[in-house]
């Protein structure tokens, strides 16, 4: 599985780069913190498969980057995407990295 630190990530979004970011968390998480991109509930993936590019790199994010990478796992094995990068650490570990004023939970 590919994986992007959030270094690399906010390299990214900085140099406006054609990417789409994936937020699976759930609704309450959303609320507590964001970092952008397309919110898809890991548990309505597959009835969105067609919100989800195979034609750009996609970086798919959760709290620590388990769910995200299950979740990829799920449709590089199943659906046979290939662009698929997980944020590694998740959106804690760009707290911890990027930026420290994202609410911790």
């Amino acid at each position: 599985m590919k994986q992007i630190d959030p270094i690399s990530l906010k390299e990214k979004i900085d140099n406006e780069e054609d990417f789409q970011l994936v937020d699976i968390r759930d609704e309450y998480e959303f609320e507590i913190c964001c970092i952008g991109g397309d919110k898809i509930n890991m548990y309505s993936i597959i009835d969105n498969l067609e919100k989800i590019s195979k034609d750009k790199d996609v970086i798919i994010y959760c709290r620590t980057g388990t769910r995200s990478s299950n979740i990829i796992k799920m449709l590089e094995d199943t659906y046979s995407y290939k662009n698929l990068y997980n944020l590694n650490g998740g959106i804690m570990r760009w707290r911890e990295d990027v930026d420290n004023s994202i609410k911790e939970y």
